[in-house]
């Protein structure tokens, strides 16, 4: 698709020129030209009096596409220092039912240097073939290694579909291997479904800003991808029994083909809050009236053993820091138990909570739509309520002692 100018019909006013908020349009002999800055953002369509400017669609097809050669389900299964990521079990859990529903093999895609035990332990979490980089380019991520390394796989193996977690890496790679290959990206998957007729992978996703849920084709193209938030997807059971594939290859490499290098990894002082991985978290909202408030929530998840969560509304207003922000345009959660402290239930907010095994809520409205998720609900104060939790966790504490 490109913006283009009909110079018969221009007649050199500007306006598009004041207009372009990318300084993509040159006024030569007294006629419109698009440069090479145009981002195709269509406002000088918009304002100019003559129409002398359109969207051109393109016709060019895809090199060599038929989509009918692909075939298979792939995961990108991400390590960091050769720990392999919880998302990518979760991906294999997924993939694994995708596969099996179009009748195809599920494949790792694994890169690194030296993380042999991890390409083992992705047989066993349900991969029928694991494709292992192995290169001393790929032990450190940089996204013009592992781009060209999984796009030379894709176009020589051709999967119909490929899943990658909605990591930091995952939010930088997905895009660089879609733009490349020239096919669809669904980004930050909540849900996905297989058309077995069509083999088309059907993939959900928050639209305006979670007030509802979108479903995805990608209908000429191939592979059809997908970033997934973690926490969404059920993980993968181990089965140590199971036997697979594993291909172990050398990806084509050079160095001038890693444009930007890692010269020192710092990581950061701060430990982050890991709340996908988390059995219990106590989360607070704007209920709770001030920043003071979340001592309460730290101290209850402590006896817990959990970890503290939060609204958007209490991050916004700097009570707490992003990392434990759950909801749409935080984490994606399913604990074991999520107590909710004075949390209305915004849906954005039920969107990243609402998949917890047990769902405890407190909250002075009786008719916050928190409760309709709840397992269980208490009408009251939250500064009455978690002081006498707290009270109560201590006695339990005591008599455990006591009986040891």
């Amino acid at each position: 698709m490109a913006i283009k100018v009909i110079q018969e019909k221009c007649i050199g006013c500007g306006i598009c020129v004041k207009t372009c908020p990318f300084d993509a349009i040159d006024m030569i002999d007294k006629k419109a030209v698009i440069t090479d800055k145009c981002t195709i953002c269509g406002n000088c369509l918009d304002v100019c009096p003559k129409d002398a400017i359109i969207r051109e669609e393109e016709k060019e097809k895809i090199k060599g596409m038929n989509i009918d050669e692909y075939e298979g389900v792939w995961v990108f299964a991400e390590q960091r220092d050769g720990n392999l990521l919880n998302v990518v079990v979760e991906l294999l859990g997924e993939g694994r039912k995708i596969a099996d529903e179009l009748g195809t093999e599920l494949t790792a895609v694994l890169l690194g240097k030296d993380v042999d035990d991890i390409a083992e332990r992705l047989i066993k979490y349900g991969a029928d073939n694991v494709l292992y980089g192995d290169s001393e380019f790929l032990k450190v991520y940089t996204t013009d290694g592992y781009t060209k390394a999984i796009c030379d796989l894709i176009e020589d193996r051709k999967p119909e579909i490929m899943l990658i977690g909605a990591t930091n890496i995952g939010r930088d790679l997905g895009p660089r291997i879609s733009a490349r290959l020239r096919t669809g990206l669904t980004a930050d998957c909540t849900k996905l479904e297989v058309d077995k007729e069509n083999r088309r992978l059907l993939q959900t996703r928050p639209a305006f800003g979670g007030n509802l849920m979108a479903t995805i084709i990608c209908p000429n193209h191939r592979p059809q991808m997908s970033t997934v938030r973690p926490g969404v997807m059920e993980k993968a059971e181990y089965n140590e029994d199971r036997v697979g594939n594993i291909e172990k290859f050398t990806p084509d490499l050079k160095e001038e083909d890693i444009k930007a290098k890692v010269l020192e990894a710092i990581k950061e002082a701060k430990a982050q809050v890991k709340l996908e991985e988390a059995e219990i978290i106590v989360s607070g909202g704007r209920g709770l009236g001030s920043p003071e408030g979340f001592k309460l929530i730290e101290e209850l998840a402590e006896k817990l053993g959990g970890v503290v969560g939060a609204s958007r509304a209490t991050v916004d207003a700097g009570w707490i820091d992003q990392s434990h922000q759950v909801g749409q345009t935080g984490k994606t959660v399913r604990p074991t138990l999520y107590i909710a402290c004075g949390i209305s239930g915004a849906i954005q907010h039920l969107a990243g909570m609402q998949e917890s095994e047990v769902i405890i809520a407190i909250n002075k409205d009786k008719d916050a739509p928190i409760f309709k998720v709840a397992d269980y609900g208490i009408v009251g104060d939250l500064y009455e309520v978690l002081p006498e939790l707290i009270k109560g966790l201590e006695n339990i504490d005591s008599i455990l002692e006591n009986v040891n």
